[in-house]
């Protein structure tokens, strides 16, 4: 309050505010006798207009009508408007009465004072709004007025998302776009119009429509899967370029701008819903904690860095094996985090003095071990390094971790860990049982998060088949029928985020995957949406099944008894009892004869400790 009395503003205001109850009163009397107010009655208004002036404009200030800038006026500022004169021509009406008991006095000049002061400060309100807003606004077409070049845009989706869109290009002169019209498959809403813009049909009409675009907004946030594959097999069919507002894992607290539209993606088409945290759960444990996060220069471990910042650790400890990742997420991270301190950590994690004295300086309270080898052919062809890096590395962080009294410490592992047929998931598989067997008598909560592939990650098929079409050469795809669980990498890290909370030690927490996909469905919705047609423009050639591979993956392992958590996203399995010193016995035994790099003998030596593992040779 005290800075809205210093500004000169807040003068002009009032005195604005001033003269128009003031015509609002005045205009009352006038109006209820005819223009010819009698003396009696001009003696009432002139004692009477003293207290009633002064009185609207505290409630005005009450109300906060003085604290909002007039040229961004909303309904939520028309709204306390409203609920200031209401209350203030009630109190009038009521110390009349008590006073008086409204002898002499004419009880419709009071309703018309009500009627005429809200429609003046609140319609001049709008009034400045209109004429300083950013935009061109027409007084002879009561509209916005466009400049002949802009673009001609079709909106699809008539709702909460295609309004704030169409109001942004509407008050914005620099978004060179006219809306023309828009599509939705609600009924209800064909033949209305919104802010004048019509609704001109069902999306599946859009060949129909007399009404010429040039380019067409998906502005329906919500909308995944088939349906947004649908509404896009539309839009290229049109011809016409088409973009969308950002989708579920970019939208925060529901804002949705204009100068954020982007093309359709790929995640886009995955039927995912809208991942829902509980905050104040994740908070808890992360709010001014040491945070230590391992691969923080991968997919999924850069990933974990930015939303652990949101949480506001007190220091964000990043490791990682490459200099040029580590390089890149640490320089991200400062610039995005300035107010934490942040730490980079350039180590290898199968080096256990290396590894400790992470872990003496940084002294974390929660890690994240999200450093893996995890390419399925590349670890087949070279089954020590996954086992030196895989397996020796998360005993070497395990161990440093009940040293150094880490509170809690999650595993990010993978679902080919379930009957793994590769070196890949069984490394990662024995990285699972090393966590369960900490538990019980040591402080440090240890869990594991597993779940399937992610989009656009390092090891992903994604980016490869992205290169392959931007060279224009075959999509290579190894089998017609092979499957995969999908997600995106925000939804993936989110998720282990709220998995970490939920763990009081020796959990393996699976990850909602939905429905598997078939790869080749994907790769055909990739094609599409680079603006080719699948075996027309980019053919997609079978290769067959790479070492390693399997024609799907599973999250659990058939008698594994899982349960559900409070999150509908999330079930936890409770893990195996293993015996730490028989574990630990089985994996030096492991690293010797990973010593000698015989890749039979290290599958071998793996199948003895995951009985499940039906390894290649």
């Amino acid at each position: 309050m005290k800075n809205i009395i210093h500004s000169k503003n807040f003068y002009i205001m009032l005195f604005l505010d001033t003269v128009l109850v003031t015509a609002a009163y005045v205009s009352a009397y006038l109006l209820r006798f005819d223009g010819r107010i009698p003396l009696q009655n001009w003696v009432q208004l002139k004692n009477t207009l003293p207290f009633v002036i002064p009185f609207k404009l505290f409630c005005f200030i009450m109300f906060g009508l003085y604290r909002g800038m007039w040229r961004y006026t909303s309904l939520a500022d028309l709204r306390n408007t409203l609920k200031a004169t209401s209350l203030s021509s009630m109190i009038i009406v009521l110390a009349i009465l008590f006073l008086y008991r409204f002898h002499g006095f004419s009880r419709s000049v009071y309703v018309i004072d009500f009627v005429f002061t809200f429609l003046f400060v609140g319609g001049v309100r709008v009034a400045i709004r209109l004429l300083l807003a950013d935009h061109h606004f027409s007084f002879w077409t009561f509209g916005w007025g466009k400049k002949s070049s802009a673009s001609k845009l079709l909106i699809i989706g008539a709702g909460d998302a295609g309004e704030k869109a169409l109001r942004e290009i509407q008050e914005h002169a620099s978004v060179n776009m006219d809306p023309v019209g828009f599509l939705d498959d609600d009924p209800d809403k064909r033949g209305k119009a919104i802010h004048g813009v019509p609704v001109l049909g069902a999306v599946d009409e859009i060949h129909k429509i007399r009404t010429e675009f040039d380019e067409i907004l998906i502005a329906i946030p919500s909308v995944k899967g088939e349906k947004l594959r649908r509404i896009v097999t539309l839009c290229e069919e049109s011809g016409k370029r088409f973009r969308t507002l950002p989708g579920i894992w970019e939208l925060i607290e529901g804002k949705v701008s204009i100068k954020t539209t982007r093309k359709v993606h790929l995640e886009d088409l995955l039927d995912r819903d809208e991942v829902h945290l509980d905050e104040e759960e994740i908070r808890l444990y992360i709010k001014d904690k040491r945070v230590l996060i391992t691969g923080a220069g991968g997919s999924i471990g850069s990933e974990l860095a930015r939303q652990v910042g949101r949480f506001h650790p007190q220091e964000l400890a990043l490791l990682d094996f490459s200099e040029e990742k580590l390089f890149h997420i640490e320089g991200e991270c400062r610039q995005r985090y300035g107010f934490i301190p942040i730490s980079g950590f350039l180590v290898d994690i199968k080096n256990r003095e290396s590894a400790g004295r992470v872990f003496r300086e940084f002294a974390p309270d929660a890690v994240f071990h999200a450093a893996a080898y995890k390419h399925v052919p590349m670890q087949e062809l070279h089954p020590w390094e996954a086992t030196f890096n895989n397996i020796l590395g998360t005993r070497n962080l395990v161990e440093a971790a009940v040293e150094n009294r880490v509170k809690r410490f999650v595993l990010v592992s993978t679902d080919k860990a379930v009957r793994p047929a590769n070196v890949m998931g069984a490394t990662k598989r024995v990285a699972e049982m090393i966590v369960e067997c900490m538990n019980g008598h040591i402080v440090t909560c240890f869990m594991a998060v597993r779940f399937g592939n992610v989009l656009w990650s390092s090891g992903s098929a994604i980016p490869f088949f992205q290169r392959q079409i931007s060279m224009g050469i075959p999509v290579t795809v190894t089998h017609p029928e092979i499957t995969r669980y999908f997600m995106s990498i925000p939804e993936a890290a989110q998720l282990i985020l709220q998995a970490g909370a939920m763990g009081k030690g020796s959990e393996i927490f699976i990850l909602d995957m939905g429905k598997p996909i078939r790869i080749v469905d994907l790769a055909r919705d990739l094609i599409r949406l680079n603006g080719y047609e699948p075996e027309q423009d980019i053919p997609i050639k079978f290769i067959g099944l790479r070492p390693g591979e399997k024609l799907y993956e599973e999250l659990i392992t058939e008698g594994e008894g899982i349960t559900s958590t409070n999150h509908e996203k999330i079930l936890v399995l409770r893990g195996n009892t293993f015996d730490r010193d028989t574990l630990n016995a089985q994996i030096d035994e492991l690293l010797s004869v990973a010593g000698t790099y015989d890749a039979t003998a290290i599958k071998k030596k793996l199948k003895e400790i995951v009985p499940e593992y039906t390894p290649q040779f």
